[in-house]
């Protein structure tokens, strides 16, 4: 990954304007371009200027008009320099959209708004977050084995492996703490949960790094350069105190919750508090916070997935507010991107899914055996079946893939096999395999028949 090129100082570029230069800035230069793009320097050196400016007076006008409608934030970096953003229109409208899609009611939504089918899509968004983001942290562990072995409950193999267990567990351990305030001793704690039997010294899982912690940095792995050095040990636990007296209260002036959930994501990464799993715990509290202040689609989706399909723009929108002055506002543009594009996909599959479920339900209405209709677990199985023929399912997967009791897992697919006769059940080690019969569909439809 290259570092972004650091900007000019403006200032002497701006006292060198003309009078004239000066006036007519106000009227054609702010803090995005002509496309509404909030550009580093890096991207806008090369970029046609506007008329009869260089890039240089095209940097300076754009970097007063910031300078001018920053919001200040009670954060420092390592020079004393205080962290700042822009709220530019583009930022607002992505606010806008999020309190409309990710907080309200959508119709799309019916699949997990389903009491019985809520915690089953949270599972499965859990398990897609662990996965992902352990990957990005380096798991090699293929999503098909992880997913087996968190549904299976079966213990972690190696390294990557314990590290996606780990992340299965934190994400949990969110959903549990989600009501109440942040505090350094949680933080603590999902470290903990996160780094369990992943590093060579255990007692540092669950602790701030140390004065003694030396060298540590965030390298890029392909070309070994250092990208970022975190700021000394020394006054850490208060830096991560002020951290949390921000998620907890209302700042005058007012931050969106959600512009906050990102402040979050990024001073945690920043401070790098720990030595290994920084990346990880700061995912791990924007998720915190954003479900804590009512964005409850969030618990659906996987912002890290989003993230590994292009994990150097992630890198590059820390290193560009980094190398330009703390200016936030190029992380927050890239993480409202990513977010939307994570309700957007998840909205996409829920009405896929709505589809199969009334499929399955016109396909299934009538039948009944003794009195008894299937469930809503067993339609999606129907559903997923009718798909998949000679598809194996098993009692302990289909339990834990839907946050069930054993016994409610074995009797929904035992009726199904037995008292339904849509699946066959088969006899696998000491338990039962069931699978999905290629005539399923003539199955359903004898059923109906009598």
């Amino acid at each position: 990954m290259k570092i972004p090129v650091t900007p000019p100082d403006f200032l002497p570029i701006f006292e060198n304007f003309s009078t004239k230069k000066m006036i007519s800035n106000y009227d054609k230069i702010g803090p995005t371009d002509s496309k509404g793009r909030y550009l580093h320097w890096d991207k806008l050196r090369h970029l046609k200027p506007p008329e009869n400016y260089t890039h240089e007076e095209w940097w300076a006008a754009t970097k007063f008009s910031r300078v001018l409608s920053y919001t200040k934030l009670n954060f420092k970096c390592k020079n004393g320099k205080k962290f700042v953003f822009n709220l530019t229109p583009e930022i607002q409208e992505s606010l806008h959209w999020l309190d409309k899609n990710a907080a309200g009611t959508i119709t799309a939504a019916i699949p997990i708004t389903n009491t019985n089918m809520r915690k089953a899509y949270i599972i499965k968004s859990l398990v897609r977050e662990a996965i992902s983001s352990s990957q990005l942290e380096g798991a090699t562990t293929t999503r098909r084995v992880a997913r087996n072995m968190i549904w299976e409950e079966r213990d972690p193999m190696d390294k990557s492996e314990q590290m996606i267990i780990n992340n299965y567990h934190a994400m949990q351990f969110i959903l549990e703490y989600k009501e109440d305030e942040l505090t350094s001793g949680i933080i603590l704690e999902l470290h903990k949960t996160l780094t369990e039997k992943t590093l060579e010294n255990n007692c540092k899982a669950g602790a701030f790094r140390a004065k003694e912690d030396r060298d540590i940095h965030v390298v890029d792995r392909t070309s070994v350069i250092i990208l970022h050095t975190p700021p000394d040990a020394e006054g850490l636990e208060n830096r991560i105190n002020n951290l949390c007296v921000f998620a907890n209260e209302v700042q005058s002036p007012f931050i969106h919750p959600v512009i906050k959930a990102i402040i979050l994501h990024f001073m945690l990464a920043y401070e790098h508090p720990f030595i290994d799993g920084n990346g990880r715990t700061a995912r791990a509290l924007f998720y915190w916070a954003m479900i804590k202040n009512g964005y409850w689609m969030v618990e659906f989706i996987s912002i890290s997935e989003m993230i590994k399909h292009a994990p150097v723009k992630y890198g590059k929108a820390f290193l560009e507010t980094e190398t330009d002055d703390n200016d936030l506002t190029y992380f927050i543009v890239h993480q409202l991107e990513i977010l939307k594009k994570a309700i957007k996909n998840l909205q996409s599959y829920l009405e896929e899914k709505l589809v199969g479920i009334k499929t399955a339900q016109s396909l299934l209405a009538g039948v009944k055996k003794d009195g008894k209709r299937l469930n809503f677990r067993q339609m999606q199985i129907v559903s997923h079946a009718l798909k998949h023929p000679n598809f194996s399912y098993n009692i302990n997967t289909f339990r834990n893939s839907y946050g069930i009791a054993y016994e409610t897992a074995r009797k929904d697919l035992m009726e199904l096999s037995e008292k339904f006769k849509f699946l066959k059940k088969l006899k696998g080690g000491r338990t039962f395999v069931f699978i999905s019969p290629p005539d399923l569909e003539e199955r359903i439809e004898k059923q109906k028949e009598r």
